[in-house]
């Protein structure tokens, strides 16, 4: 029987020769997913005495690729690949058009017109060297000058010669990052068969740099910010919340419960050219932040604003859904978050102070940590995800400094708010919440003599049972009787009552002791302040408000700050404030000699 005869099957493909004594070889791959058109892949074979066996092993070889999905199945360009990556991504509309700007500038001049398989690690190599050398990728020939805008105009100093300045690191990460998500994306839908990224290597991811306003310089924005009650109030809430610019513009009524304290970021606003648009947050998660009683107070008097406006237009009770900081007479608007931005970039400079918006997130971090709050629970008041990761990256050398000190909390940390009055004659002239009409009402008491001196208030619990109110609204209400001396004894034990008028106010505050006589300055000039106490106690520096020319105004912060830092050791007499001494430096003239204030 005679033997089978092999099959032989053509090779796909054809395998022209050269003039140069070279092979060209095509194979067809089917159709092109873009172009629709056929699709060859083609390689050259350079003359030489084997050139036409390499020839047909470079047929088999792509053949075989064509067959394993191991060849692009494309010859798009870079440009149609980005161009395909942009329209699949999933991602925030501010973060579409940062990446559409990158390309637009400083990939697709270069690359955009190779074909998306032909780009290796060496362009890309090229491109970033380019971007280190000048943003504005200039030829480097002739005298060009940078004009202040596009627009006709007449050149002033800020039109000047131009000097190349490359990309900062960070910019050339992302451009990279981009680079990398669009050649992985065509990697999965076989436009190209390597990823040239992967033999790329980034720049090294700059060491973080929080920059926070000091204390004192918070104190000099607090200042200038409650200019304007409304913008006083946004930047204190950025202050003690950290929250995103975006997130806090989207703040409404109803994510606020001045009752328990809290303020809930369920939302945020992104602005897109002039349009402000709804998005999720940064983190695609809802927090809830727990407020001190003095951001309570600041929200509490802001309301109040808000009412009285909507009375006065006719617009009956304030809506919940009105947001919080609005431009808008009803609040239906929320504030542009560029604008918020720019506003807090003029009033630092107003000040001298060199910060931008997001600083003040860092401040709110900085002391939270220095404050002894561990990290995860600074994560979480943030919007960090990674249970803390990013924040003991970015805020590590605080962190150890955290381990050193201790401190009330964010709260007590914060600056004293600027106010032309004490904290008495505002309360007396225009009680705002529940606290202080209930302050005001137990001191009227006291002073009128139904309350006797040395006798005790009712208990807590009575009178809020009495009022219809929170216990906790009356402890805070007794909290302001103790900063107005109405009230005295030892922390733990029910106070006893004292008249202001049984102690010769004139002869206390007449001839304190002082280390310097007098300084220059006046009424609302800003100190930090120092507490001595007895057995060497330091307590921790506060920033306050007063007039030198007035010792009463230090006094009273001497006794808010000895009975927060110090209660064990305040006892019931008035004996017990000759052992402490107050000694402030003024802020804004660091050079002048500080003052000390013993009783």
């Amino acid at each position: 029987m005679a033997a089978p005869t092999a099959h032989r099957t053509r090779a796909r493909g054809a395998i022209e020769k050269l003039a140069s004594g070279g092979f060209r070889v095509t194979v067809y791959a089917g159709i092109d997913p873009v172009s629709g058109r056929r699709h060859y892949v083609r390689e050259t074979v350079p003359a030489g005495p084997t050139a036409a066996r390499e020839a047909r092993k470079v047929q088999r070889r792509i053949t075989h690729q064509i067959d394993e999905r191991r060849t692009p199945r494309t010859s798009a360009t870079l440009d149609q690949l980005l161009d395909r990556y942009l329209a699949t991504i999933d991602v925030a509309a501010t973060t579409h058009r940062a990446y559409t700007r990158y390309l637009e500038r400083h990939v697709r001049p270069f690359l955009g017109r190779k074909t998306a398989g032909g780009v290796g690690a060496e362009a890309v190599d090229a491109l970033y060297a380019e971007l280190r050398r000048c943003r504005e990728h200039c030829t480097g020939r002739g005298r060009r000058i940078d004009h202040r805008t596009p627009r006709e105009h007449t050149c002033d100093e800020r039109c000047r010669p131009h000097e190349c300045v490359g990309l900062a690191p960070a910019t050339i990460r992302h451009i990279h990052f981009v680079l990398n998500g669009a050649f992985k994306a065509g990697l999965r839908w076989s436009w190209v068969s390597v990823n040239p990224m992967d033999l790329v290597t980034p720049p090294a991811k700059p060491p973080p740099d929080p920059q926070p306003p000091s204390p004192a310089e918070a104190a000099l924005i607090v200042s200038k910010a409650w200019e304007d009650p409304d913008w006083g109030a946004m930047v204190w809430l950025f202050m003690t919340t950290g929250a995103r610019r975006g997130e806090l513009c989207a703040l409404r009524w109803s994510h606020i419960d001045l009752d328990t304290g809290t303020l809930t970021i369920r939302r945020a606003v992104a602005q897109n050219g002039r349009t402000v648009v709804d998005k999720d947050t940064k983190t695609h998660q809802q927090r809830r932040l727990a407020l001190d009683d003095e951001t309570v107070e600041v929200l509490q008097e802001h309301r109040m604003r808000w009412e009285e406006r909507f009375r006065v237009l006719g617009l009956g009770p304030l809506s919940q859904a009105a947001f919080v900081f609005s431009l808008a007479p009803d609040g239906a608007e929320c504030r542009r978050p560029g604008s918020v931005s720019q506003r807090y970039s003029r009033l630092a400079a107003s000040v001298d102070v060199v910060s931008h918006l997001h600083n003040l997130r860092h401040y709110s971090a900085t002391e939270l940590i220095a404050a002894g709050v561990d990290v995860r629970t600074v994560a979480g008041r943030l919007g960090h995800s990674g249970g803390g990761v990013t924040t003991l990256r970015v805020y590590a050398a605080w962190v150890s400094e955290a381990d050193q000190r201790a401190a009330a909390g964010l709260g007590a940390r914060m600056p004293v708010r600027p106010a032309a009055e004490t904290s008495l004659e505002r309360v007396r002239r225009d009680p705002r919440s529940t606290r202080e009409k209930l302050a005001v009402e137990l001191l009227e008491r006291i002073e009128s003599g139904e309350v006797p001196d040395g006798g005790r208030l009712p208990g807590v619990k009575l009178l809020a049972a009495e009022k219809g109110i929170a216990p906790s609204t009356v402890h805070r209400a007794f909290e302001l009787l103790w900063q107005w001396g109405a009230l005295v004894g030892a922390r733990g034990q029910q106070p006893r009552v004292r008249r202001p008028a049984a102690e010769p106010e004139a002869a206390v505050h007449a001839a304190p002791q002082l280390r310097d006589a007098r300084m220059p300055g006046s009424a609302a000039t800003y100190f930090t302040a120092v507490v001595r106490g007895p057995g060497g106690l330091r307590c921790a520096p506060r920033v306050v408000t007063g007039d030198l020319n007035d010792p009463t105004c230090f006094r009273e912060h001497l006794l808010g700050i000895a009975r927060i830092e110090d209660p064990e050791h305040v006892d019931e007499g008035e004996s017990w404030i000759g052992r402490y001494e107050i000694e402030v430096a003024p802020i804004a003239s660091p050079e002048a000699p500080a003052v000390v204030f013993r009783w």
